[in-house]
């Protein structure tokens, strides 16, 4: 059989990441031997008014450690890093003992931090062969590390509009930060990146339409990107439609939202595609 072949023999993923994650996302299942094709359901732009993160950066050695919500998070943060400021987060700084451990809930946030140069040595994120990445399980890595009056900062984005009725929002920071508090540490949240809901055009809602009911396999890691899609086809009959979900509560999102089948997997290719799989 043919790589084409086989593509043809598997249902179609409809990936809703954000347009640059949704990229390499099709590119990967494309190497798989899956057919993809990305529907972006969350805008990311940047922030009205970057001064917040900027003041930031200027008191970034007087934080313990600096939690990454996601790699848009990081990209974000470094993006309005000022001009003036040195980079602690660098190689050359790693003597300096008030540098900031940097913290992340998964791989694709690791590389972000890579690519942003922040060294592997000053970095914490659950081991790759946890069930799943998040807040928890980043948690049990550093929990070990908080002293009382140390002060963490949170950096993530600001909800778009979609998601303001959505139960569980922000549960993951919400919940390390409570964790935090608990632990005696002073949490400090800043937002480096705005997700908005996209507006479809006549192509994607066409592509939408015919993925709730063609057995197409739609790949959800945000509830908000659920939300952003109801809101773009409010009328639409999901009943048809398959799903996996890379979080139990994204999982438990996309049930309410009507799907007739969901799944749920660790954010892996390999772990995606056999959940894909288990569906046909």
């Amino acid at each position: 059989m043919t790589a084409l072949t086989q593509q043809a023999s598997r249902p179609r993923v409809i990936v809703t990441r954000p347009a640059r994650e949704a990229s390499a996302w099709v590119q990967s299942l494309s190497q798989a031997g899956l057919q993809a094709v990305a529907l972006p359901l969350i805008d990311i732009l940047a922030v009205d008014d970057p001064s917040p993160v900027q003041h930031a950066w200027q008191q970034l050695d007087g934080y313990a450690a600096v939690m990454f919500v996601s790699a848009n998070a990081v990209a974000g943060f470094f993006a309005s890093k000022p001009a003036e400021v040195q980079c602690l987060m660098a190689q050359e700084a790693l003597k300096n003992r008030a540098i900031p451990r940097a913290w992340a809930t998964g791989p694709g946030t690791v590389q972000a931090l890579k690519q942003a140069g922040v060294p592997t040595e000053l970095m914490d994120a659950p081991l790759l062969e946890v069930a799943q990445f998040d807040s928890e399980a980043l948690w049990k890595q550093v929990a070990g590390q908080v002293q009382a009056d140390q002060r963490v900062l949170i950096v993530r984005g600001r909800d778009g509009q979609a998601v303001s009725d959505l139960q569980g929002r922000g549960v993951g920071r919400d919940w390390l930060a409570s964790r935090l508090t608990q632990a005696g540490a002073v949490v400090d949240f800043v937002v480096a990146y705005q997700r908005a809901c996209p507006q479809f055009d006549t192509p994607q809602q066409q592509l939408a339409q015919s993925a709730a009911r063609d057995g197409s396999v739609w790949l959800f890691s945000s509830s908000e990107a659920i939300a952003n899609l109801r809101v773009n086809l409010p009328f639409q009959d999901w009943s048809a439609a398959c799903a996996v979900a890379t979080h139990a509560r994204i999982a438990a999102a996309v049930k309410l939202a009507g799907f007739g089948v969901v799944c749920e997997s660790r954010p892996t290719v390999a772990d995606i595609v056999g959940s894909i799989e288990s569906i046909r």
